[in-house]
């Protein structure tokens, strides 16, 4: 399953993929919604993906699977 993972840094938001870090982005919610787009692509292509949050610090919670209809994140 291919996962992408939002970050917090200091005072932005980031996607790690396969190793590479995306961003910056000024709030959570946009990297959450470029890395849902980008997930559902790579879903349709390939195989399964999901977004995962950073809850506290390295712990991540999943919020979107491939399979679940994209939607605007709620904060």
């Amino acid at each position: 399953m291919a996962r992408y993972f939002i970050l917090q840094g200091d005072d932005c938001w980031m996607i790690k993929f396969r190793g590479e870090v995306f961003g910056p982005y000024r709030t959570r919610d946009e990297a959450l919604l470029f890395a849902i787009e980008a997930a559902q692509k790579l879903g349709e292509r390939e195989r399964d993906s999901s977004v995962l949050v950073e809850d506290v610090k390295d712990h991540f919670v999943t919020r979107w699977s491939y399979g679940e209809r994209p939607q605007v994140p709620l904060a």
